[in-house]
């Protein structure tokens, strides 16, 4: 191990954060890089524990005890290696994933855990910078065609793995720009785009061949795929979100959040935005929902000039700490402060919207809302709630963003034609560690399979999926399962 006592003699550091009002001003990312002896001192801090909890409560199966010794040695080829065996994209990861890795970190029994996430955004940084990363062709091409459907995290995955394998892969994006997710739906403060872009561009030069504006079902037509691949991953994530049915819900004013935020990162793009403009400047906003797309709205909102910003939770304010129903080493669901938060916004829990109120010209101009108490059961979890009495109120307030979540993928179109069998929650049925559909030659990944989930989770189910279309096209794959992979 790098240093035996590293995890006595160290406290966790975090990366310097450009102040608040200044990062306001511009939609870069505004996290500093830790100097080498930083990371190195963060790596020593690793326990090298007998069983490292770390790598299970990552999805990807990271190998992080091993790479976290070659940080500390300094050998940065060696790390990027071992990331690389099992993620795909650390870029990605080392910046957006909430690091559950880290909620399951020995150490963090009784100290900080180890900073697992910025470690893994330093290696793969450095080994950009170092030219270690590098396009690299397969030796030998299999003569067999996949179709990949989505370009989001899964499918980019997928694609980047079946290309390994030597397969002639096709990804098809609906959008103009290929990363899903990655592009339109992540805010650049968090995401720089030019990180996405590099990534496709190296994928380019391996031979992964991307068709934008291409919506399969719509004005790509299906039959001719079905033909011409012998197999096709779907891979188009869960898009549908879910709504607020209250009286009024109509009113201008009221948008989904991911409308909001893909307009405003074609803004810094500077590509043309499609209908009407959504915009926050010199207004009262009102986001719904407490996740991460509600975290990137306040973020949003506050950059264009939001005269005030604030958030509404129904659920009860989740805990500070680990309570004994979120025991070390699940990941607990605590409560979050993110970077959008201390940028400015006032939040609320246990707050329900009852009507969306309209001026005489069908504009919104309040949110009529009421606190709620909510029942909960013996293992912490909220059953049901009851208005509290006396609570009603009307707030000013003339955008609303709803970030409540998505429910499964869009049906209509690709799904509806194939035929291919849903799961009583709406997404593509295809079991879990076999990725296959009820049609022998499509299977299915990331959100659009398992539901709305996290970007570590999607790369993982795009890796997983890839080899399971190798295995059907080849009788066996070449491809490494998360079990026991080789790194060296």
């Amino acid at each position: 191990m790098g240093k035996v006592t590293g995890f006595l003699e160290y406290e966790r550091t975090a990366p310097l954060k450009e102040d608040a009002k200044a990062r306001l001003k511009h939609y870069n990312e505004f996290v500093q890089a830790f100097e080498i002896e930083e990371v190195n001192r963060e790596a020593a801090r690793c326990m090298d524990c007998g069983v490292p909890f770390c790598q299970s409560g990552c999805p990807l199966g990271n190998v992080i005890p091993e790479f976290n010794e070659a940080v500390y040695k300094g050998d940065w080829h060696l790390a990027s290696t071992i990331l690389l065996s099992t993620n795909n994209f650390p870029e990605f990861t080392g910046r957006i994933c909430p690091a559950p890795c880290e909620s399951a970190c020995v150490l963090g029994i009784n100290k900080s855990p180890v900073s697992i996430e910025e470690i893994e955004k330093h290696i793969i940084e450095i080994a950009f910078n170092k030219g270690y990363i590098k396009a690299e062709q397969p030796l030998i091409r299999t003569g067999k065609k996949v179709a990949v459907i989505g370009s989001g995290p899964a499918g980019l995955a997928a694609a980047a793995q079946l290309n390994k394998a030597g397969h002639e892969v096709v990804v098809y994006e609906r959008d103009d720009t290929p990363g899903g997710l990655l592009n339109y739906g992540i805010p650049d403060f968090k995401l720089q785009k030019d990180v996405v872009t590099r990534r496709i561009a190296l994928l380019e030069k391996e031979g992964v061949v991307f068709k934008c504006n291409a919506n399969v079902g719509v004005n790509v037509e299906l039959n001719t795929l079905l033909r011409d691949f012998q197999s096709i991953v779907l891979a188009g994530g869960s898009t549908i979100p879910r709504d607020l049915p209250a009286p009024g819900r109509e009113a201008k004013g009221v948008h989904f959040a991911m409308d909001f935020l893909k307009q405003q990162n074609k803004r810094v793009k500077n590509f043309a935005v499609d209908g009407e403009a959504i915009l926050a400047t010199g207004k009262d906003v009102i986001v719904i929902g407490g996740g991460d797309t509600g975290s990137d709205c306040i973020g949003t909102s506050n950059r264009q000039g939001a005269k005030s910003v604030t958030q509404f939770e129904i659920m009860p304010m989740p805990a500070s700490n680990r309570t004994t129903n979120m025991p070390w080493p699940t990941y607990p669901m605590l409560l979050k402060v993110t970077s959008s938060h201390e940028e400015g916004c006032e939040r609320g829990w246990g707050v329900n919207t009852k009507e969306f109120i309209k001026d005489e010209n069908g504009n919104l101009k309040a949110l009529r809302v009421v606190d709620v108490e909510w029942e909960i059961d013996a293992t912490g979890r909220p059953l049901n709630f009851k208005e509290k009495k006396e609570t009603e109120r009307e707030l000013p307030c003339q955008l609303v963003l709803l970030a409540m979540g998505f429910l499964h993928p869009q049906k209509e179109g690709l799904i509806e034609k194939l035929g291919v069998e849903l799961d009583n929650r709406g997404n593509v049925k295809a079991e879990e560690g076999k990725y296959q559909t009820n049609i022998a030659k499509i299977f299915a990944a990331g959100d659009m399979r398992r539901g709305q989930s996290l970007v570590v989770w999607a790369i993982s189910e795009g890796r997983e999926a890839a080899r399971k279309v190798d295995q059907y096209l080849m009788g066996h794959s070449s491809l490494p399962s998360k079990d026991g992979i080789p790194y060296a």
